[in-house]
């Protein structure tokens, strides 16, 4: 288990070196667990997590997956059930490291797709709810068209800007690129956990996003027998904890408090 009081370090999970930082209070409540989009890491957060435990009171985690920031190294190419590998063979050692009673899980991007598919598909009373940000449910092809985009600008100016928060930029990049261009992932499709999910959901997402559209958070919000908050942006693109900062916090914050709220109001033993 790690030591919260030391603030950062690494720990393993998934049998990978993972680094990993928190901030605020682990026994306020439950524990918000961020995963990062697929070009992320946990040096990208910048100085978002620490204003997201002073905005909510509560204790932050986040960490880099393998293959990305200062983590280990991991196997090229990515499968395409990437994400789903994630989520059934390495969040459960995250949350088993943390020493957490309950979490929050908030994902971005790949990571929301990753947080989703956690609730959706492993049963742990320990997740209370889902934060998910410019999510991914399936493919759509204006969001396929800029990955590609983003391929063929890839070269050695990106490479060394990438390389301030990544080991290895050009294996982090080739590995989200090529498993999305994969012609394969044109079929991916993970919608079905949505069916799935028991726990509330607030999904944000920015009108202007690049990647994905509306069509993604329309079918969390129409197929989920739990509750879905929405939270769509004017005057933000891909990611919503960079163009909308605040407007983010404040709804985390709102969300996490009726959570709790919620909890303490039932019976003993329900």
């Amino acid at each position: 288990m790690i030591d919260w009081n030391a603030g950062k370090g690494r720990f393993t999970a998934g049998g990978k070196e993972l680094e990993w930082a928190c901030w605020g209070d682990r026994d306020a409540g439950p524990v918000i667990v961020l995963l990062h989009e697929g070009l992320g890491s946990l040096a990208l957060w910048r100085d978002f997590p620490e204003k997201l435990a002073q905005a909510t009171g509560l204790g932050v985690f986040a960490f880099s997956r393998e293959n990305y920031g200062q983590s280990e190294a991991g196997d090229l190419p990515f499968p395409i059930d990437y994400k789903t590998r994630q989520a059934t063979g390495v969040i459960p050692d995250v949350l088993d490291q943390i020493g957490a009673g309950s979490v929050i899980l908030m994902g971005h991007s790949d990571g929301a797709t990753i947080a989703l598919e956690y609730a959706g598909r492993v049963e742990d009373f320990r997740t209370r709810g889902i934060v998910l940000m410019a999510p991914h449910v399936f493919t759509e092809e204006m969001g396929l068209a800029e990955i590609a985009r983003a391929g063929a600008a890839f070269g050695p100016d990106m490479a060394a800007r990438m390389g301030k928060y990544h080991r290895d930029p050009e294996a982090t990049f080739r590995g989200w690129n090529e498993a999305w261009l994969n012609p394969d992932f044109k079929r991916w499709d993970v919608s079905e956990v949505i069916d799935y999910l028991r726990v509330p959901a607030l999904v944000i997402q920015g009108h202007q996003d690049q990647y994905g559209t509306m069509k993604q958070v329309d079918e969390i919000a129409t197929r989920s027998y739990a509750p879905v908050d929405v939270l769509a942006l004017d005057d933000c693109r891909h990611a919503p904890h960079v163009d909308q900062p605040q407007a983010v916090l404040d709804a985390v914050a709102f969300f996490a408090q009726r959570l709790m709220a919620h909890e303490a109001a039932m019976p003993e033993g329900a």
